[in-house]
């Protein structure tokens, strides 16, 4: 994300515009350079990328700052799953046309985030394309030497625990569709627009990530399905997992669609977007992990345990009788 050609090409010129208020800091250097520094300061540097693309995680339309929320946010959330705290990203663009109407809340709501988080923008890149919108961020943080945590590790023995709620964002994505879920909501505008809103922007739980590094045995964001990422962490950790799915956590509106039977559970724990953690935690490890998620102000509910073996996690309903479900997660392929 160089600006030092002269005179300014348009692509210099929108760099300068409207994304160089937002590299802050030092390393970034005004984004008059090819590359930022970024000091390790003798920590671990974790690193992550994800893109979105329009018509795949985000819908032709979409208000442009719950866009670059979300592009970010979804990075954020796999920083916070590794226990790491962020450090700074990196982003590519591609668009269509050069829109102001667009371009500036993108860089409002892009810059708001990259503070609160303290996840500043270190440079990047802007290309025209004819296809789709396409926003792709890495981002980058700090964990303690060695202290990553990974999809590995898991025990039999431990816990599981999930934070938030689970399936919001794919009954958001259907009320934006005008699907089932959108129908059995009628006129209950405030539902719709808080599923909704999970789907478009995220809520990353970095505030976690200190309890999870010094906790958690395994962890990983869910992204493409609770089950789906649940049976990932699994074969990473060479165990399997039994849940009791009436412990899933989930909102009321969630929760009033699956009782009158407008949408199966398979839909909630099998859809994407979710970006809640998903973690293993030992059991003499469990208090002190309840006790820092109290004081992070996230919410964490246990939702099962590992067991010694290799096969696809149990789901068991209220009966203790396994569901079978037809699919896991969210697939691009």
């Amino acid at each position: 994300m160089s600006t030092a050609s002269n005179p300014p090409s348009g692509e210099d010129s929108l760099i300068a515009r409207y994304f160089r208020p937002l590299a802050t800091a030092p390393g970034a250097f005004n984004l008059d350079d090819d590359a930022a520094a970024l000091k390790a300061d003798g920590e671990d540097v974790v690193v992550t990328t994800d893109a979105i693309v329009e018509g795949v995680h985000f819908l032709a339309g979409d208000p442009p700052d719950t866009l670059a929320r979300k592009a970010l946010r979804v990075n954020l959330s796999d920083l916070a799953a590794k226990g790491a705290t962020p450090a700074g990203f990196v982003l590519t663009l591609a668009l269509r046309a050069v829109e102001e109407d667009w371009l500036k809340p993108f860089a409002a709501g892009l810059g708001e985030d990259a503070a609160y988080y303290g996840c500043p923008l270190l440079g990047g890149d802007t290309v025209s394309t004819p296809g789709p919108l396409m926003i792709s961020i890495t981002a980058f943080g700090r964990v303690p030497p060695g202290k990553m945590v990974h999809r590995a590790g898991g025990q039999a023995g431990d816990r599981i625990f999930v934070t938030g709620t689970i399936g919001d964002a794919a009954l958001g994505l259907d009320v934006l569709r005008g699907g089932p879920a959108a129908a059995a909501l009628g006129n209950d505008e405030a539902a719709r627009a808080a599923l909704a809103s999970r789907y478009r922007v995220p809520t990353p739980r970095n505030a976690l990530a200190r309890a999870v590094r010094s906790h958690a045995s395994a962890a990983m964001d869910v992204s493409d399905g609770l089950a789906g990422d649940l049976t990932k962490l699994c074969a990473a950790s060479g165990v399997a997992a039994v849940i009791d799915v009436p412990s899933i956590p989930l909102s009321p509106a969630a929760a009033s669609l699956v009782s009158r039977k407008a949408v199966g559970i398979e839909t909630l724990i099998a859809g994407g977007d979710d970006y809640e953690i998903l973690c293993a935690v030992p059991g003499d490890r469990v208090d002190g992990f309840l006790r820092e998620a109290k004081q992070a102000g996230v919410v964490v509910t246990a939702i099962g345990g590992l067991i010694a073996g290799t096969s696809p996690p149990s789901f068991l309903d209220a009966h203790g009788r396994e569901l079978a479900l037809k699919r896991l997660s969210y697939s691009h392929f």
